[in-house]
């Protein structure tokens, strides 16, 4: 089955925007490389932005069941597999362009992950991701049965989780995007353990989702000041008082309480039209199942 049709083979509109949109970064990465408009180091340039869509893709692949719910919209389910085998195949490519630096010499690419703690990490989360790619067909689901198909699956946190690791320790202290990353997961997470824990006939309402985005804007804070502490012995209680202005710039903790806030938005609008619709209070509600890579 091509992968813009529905499970009836029809074209999806959803499906074929959604596939073409995976395929645009590396187009402009693969030109900017020909080019040489990447950078004068192009090829280093190369592996960082195949590494920065690898760790995208997957956040957006967890994110799918979270927008499903707050938008009332399930046809984004169709769209998960996709974006997860995307992630898997940006992290190859990401992994060819480093084994390309090293002159292909795979020996030398071997020792250099056995050497390196950050090299280490991102190759083991890569190796989990193509443990949920390989096994993300119909006929793999069958195989495996439904039940051990889904714990499986459930090793995506972990990968998102040495993923970002990764991408902290090898961005030095440009750390911006991997903060916000960092905030992002813990709200991604969150969601999902609420949902565990909250009663089903409850739902998610607008307080825990407001709530919930106030909690990973203070966990992004307190990421941000624990590593520079860590890296360069700042003082934490500086680099917390940063994040409460804009005077160095938008800060990790202000983009992820902004980007929480409008998803708490999101629900606040839904009710209110799912309230008026039917005359009776309504809160959204999903089936509780993580985000997976199939």
């Amino acid at each position: 089955m091509w992968p813009w049709l529905d499970r009836k083979g029809r074209l999806s509109l959803l499906k074929l925007l959604v596939f073409v949109a995976l395929f645009a970064p590396a187009v402009w990465i693969v030109v900017a490389f020909g080019t040489g408009a990447i950078g004068a180091r192009a090829l280093n340039a190369a592996i960082r932005e195949f590494g920065l869509w690898t760790i995208r893709w997957l956040f957006l692949a967890l994110a799918i069941t979270p927008l499903c719910g707050i938008f009332a919209y399930p046809s984004l389910f169709s769209a998960r597999r996709m974006i997860g085998v995307a992630a898997f195949a940006y992290g190859f490519v990401h992994l060819c362009f480093y084994t390309a630096d090293q002159a292909f010499d795979l020996s030398a690419v071997a020792a250099e992950i056995v050497s390196r703690t950050y090299l280490t990490i991102g190759f083991t989360a890569l190796v989990g991701l193509s443990a949920l790619a390989s096994t993300s067909t119909d006929g793999m689901v069958r195989r495996l049965g439904g039940r051990n198909w889904r714990r499986l699956h459930r090793f995506v946190y972990a990968i998102a989780v040495l993923g970002l690791v990764h991408f902290f320790l090898q961005s030095k202290l440009d750390v911006w995007e991997p903060t916000v990353m960092a905030g992002l997961l813990a709200w991604l997470l969150g969601y999902r353990v609420l949902k565990w824990a909250l009663p089903r006939r409850e739902g998610m309402s607008v307080a825990w989702v407001a709530g919930l985005g106030v909690a990973a804007a203070l966990f992004t804070a307190l990421a941000e000041a624990l590593y520079f502490r860590l890296a360069m012995g700042a003082d934490p209680l500086r680099v917390l008082a940063v994040n409460l202005g804009l005077a160095a710039g938008l800060r990790p903790a202000i983009v992820v309480l902004s980007t929480t806030l409008a998803l708490t938005a999101a629900v606040a609008i839904r009710n209110l039209v799912a309230r008026r619709g039917s005359g009776r209070s309504q809160f959204v509600r999903v089936r509780p199942s993580g985000v997976r890579v199939g």
